[in-house]
């Protein structure tokens, strides 16, 4: 029978950091600002916004230390969060070490297998962190299971996958994801983590102007003081364009359009 990974805390100069399995840091928390995000690629998650700017419903898969979610809690006041934990003690360690807020009306943590947790059109934004040690957990990452992603997002939905970048199966997830929604599948490298966010949209259209992506960035970066223009630059760098616009759904050669 295998072990239960170790859940450890430790804390360096301020900043609070949760370890699963080993030494990787799963969550991170700067003690003088619990509610922020203190990694790059969780910031970088954010991106969605420029995409699904005004979310209703959200559905986490992975609560880490609960960056996300608290986030979430504190600045997106008309999105009710539902996060999906596998491990108890995860869930037991944001509550005690990382400011991980009560349920609410707004907030539930639930314990639970993610891939079990999605239903048709439950959610417009789903967000997928789901790592051991490091490791890209396999049935967060199969075909089925990103079939069934599709299927949990309401009309023009967004889903946002967080993966390591120099992972050797990469390019097989994205090539799953983007057969799961129809090629429909942009990536941004976070800004200084070595992370690559998948962005999957549901009902998209097949190309959206440069200048609409950065009039939404403008609004979102002075409503939330993440580097929105910036994600806006990285997207354009490793997406087709054309034409001033952002090329969504491309002609299909095969291989991962983004890997």
């Amino acid at each position: 029978m295998k072990r239960a990974p170790v859940v450890a805390v430790s804390e360096r100069r301020g900043l609070r950091q949760l370890h699963i399995g080993g030494e990787a840091i799963q969550s991170a928390m700067r003690l003088e600002d619990p509610y922020a995000l203190a990694l790059d690629y969780t910031r970088c998650m954010m991106a969605f916004l420029l995409f699904h700017p005004q979310p209703r419903e959200a559905l986490m898969i992975g609560l880490g230390g609960g960056s996300l979610a608290k986030f979430f809690h504190r600045r997106l006041r008309a999105t009710r969060v539902r996060v999906i934990e596998l491990d108890a003690r995860v869930v037991a360690a944001a509550r005690a070490h990382f400011a991980l807020p009560p349920d609410d009306a707004r907030l539930v943590v639930e314990v639970g297998d993610g891939a079990q947790a999605l239903a048709p059109e439950c959610c417009d934004v789903l967000l997928v962190d789901g790592f051991d040690d490091g490791e890209q957990v396999p049935r967060l990452a199969s075909s089925e299971f990103y079939d069934a992603c599709y299927l949990a997002l309401a009309p023009h939905g967004v889903l946002a996958v967080n993966y390591m970048s120099d992972d050797p199966r990469l390019d097989s997830y994205l090539q799953r994801l983007e057969r799961a929604f129809g090629g429909a599948v942009l990536c941004m490298p976070a800004l200084s983590d070595p992370n690559l966010i998948a962005f999957a949209l549901k009902d998209a259209p097949a190309r959206l102007p440069w200048k609409t992506l950065r009039a939404r960035a403008a609004a979102l970066e002075a409503r939330y003081a993440l580097p929105f223009r910036r994600y806006v630059g990285a997207l354009q760098r490793m997406n087709p364009h054309a034409g001033g616009d952002l090329i969504i759904v491309p002609q299909s050669n095969g291989e991962a359009r983004c890997s």
